[in-house]
């Protein structure tokens, strides 16, 4: 069976507001430190830390859900894996933000699973606190 990735994340933060930070190439640039461009619409393309991570929106319901096929930069041609971002409200300054990263190369997942984390939910929620 392949291997997948599923987090749950509570961040401080609208369920708006995590989507936008994860879908505006300037907010994200800024999270990251690292160059950005999003097209946050379905069939929109979308690049991020220089261009390592690069693929297409599939599904965009702001506040609610995002679905890109995603991929790393030195996988092989034609790999793509599906990232799913689902916005739970706990409240209005609380969302659970449940994640699922499916399709990767196995060799990947320990460097994926840390990954996450170390470039995306710790500098989003640095982010989302200043």
């Amino acid at each position: 069976m392949p291997k997948a990735i599923h987090q749950e994340i509570s961040i401080s933060a609208s369920t708006d507001r995590i989507y936008e930070a994860l879908t505006d190439a300037r907010q994200f640039s800024e999270l990251t430190g690292a160059p950005a461009e999003i097209d946050p619409v379905p069939g929109g393309q979308f690049s991020c830390f220089g261009g390592m991570i690069e693929g297409q929106t599939i599904e965009a319901i702001p506040g609610n859900r995002l679905v890109q096929a995603w991929r790393v930069g030195n996988w092989e041609s034609g790999i793509y894996s599906i990232v799913r971002f689902e916005f739970e409200k706990i409240n209005d300054m609380e969302t659970k933000l449940l994640f699922d990263h499916t399709g990767f190369p196995e060799e990947d997942w320990d460097h994926l699973e840390k990954g996450w984390h170390d470039k995306y939910w710790e500098p989003l929620k640095k982010y989302l606190d200043a």
